[in-house]
């Protein structure tokens, strides 16, 4: 879906997924904007497909924090304040913490060859997309090396709950981003670095990387909103 009202044809395999995976890409890359309200009649017709898939895929980004439900009149993209921001890089920095203070007294564990490789590949593009400023492929490269750098440790709850925070970071932090004029260099880029550590096991740098992840992160959206609700 495009906020301008487009959309593409969508498959009818797994359509309920399907439809989720392409609203949430349209929130996270802000084309579909915060505030904005539909409903599942819309979105079905928007796609071609009947109601119940969508009404799935809608109560499932509901459930996952990005749309809210509002009474007899369908769904509306969630508002992410400063505050949800700033309490969400608490509530994920508590977890990262905790993790790290695991690994400093039992390691990291096993380290399989092919997915760091495959994090590699996602710290490489994720790093290029940032240094260039192409917000569009950062979001979605950002995301998945996250998502596999925390899926190494083992845990998929661990891993779920930091997916959805860094997506709803991402959410609030897309159109201050989109404010800028340029955003080459603008955000973090030690992608590379950090899967490097990990690789050599060396926790203490890659407890010192995430944290510089997450205090960039804060100090560039305290500058782009410094009063901002």
């Amino acid at each position: 879906m495009a906020a301008d009202g487009g959309g593409s044809p969508v498959r009818r395999s797994s359509l309920r997924q399907q439809i989720a995976d392409a609203l949430r890409d349209e929130v996270l890359t802000g084309r579909l904007q915060a505030g904005r309200h539909f409903t599942v009649k819309e979105i079905a017709e928007l796609y071609g497909v009947s109601a119940t898939p969508v009404r799935e895929a809608l109560v499932d980004l509901a459930a996952q924090g990005l749309l809210e439900v509002e009474q007899h009149r369908g769904f509306q993209v969630r508002r992410f304040t400063a505050e949800d921001y700033r309490t969400l890089t608490e509530a994920r920095l508590f977890i990262v913490e905790a993790a790290f203070r695991q690994m400093a007294e039992a390691g990291m564990g096993e380290l399989p060859a092919d997915a760091i490789a495959s994090v590699r590949r996602r710290a490489e593009a994720a790093a290029r997309a940032a240094r260039s400023g192409v917000l569009d492929i950062l979001i979605g490269c950002d995301l998945r090396f996250w998502r596999e750098l925390t899926a190494i440790g083992g845990n998929p709850h661990i891993c779920e709950f930091l997916d959805r925070m860094r997506i709803q970071t991402w959410i609030y932090a897309v159109p201050l981003l989109r404010a800028l004029d340029d955003t080459a260099g603008v955000c973090w880029a030690g992608h590379v670095e950090l899967i490097d550590a990990v690789a050599a096991r060396d926790t203490a740098a890659a407890r010192r990387l995430t944290l510089d992840h997450s205090d960039h992160t804060r100090a560039l959206m305290e500058k782009l909103a410094p009063t901002g609700p």
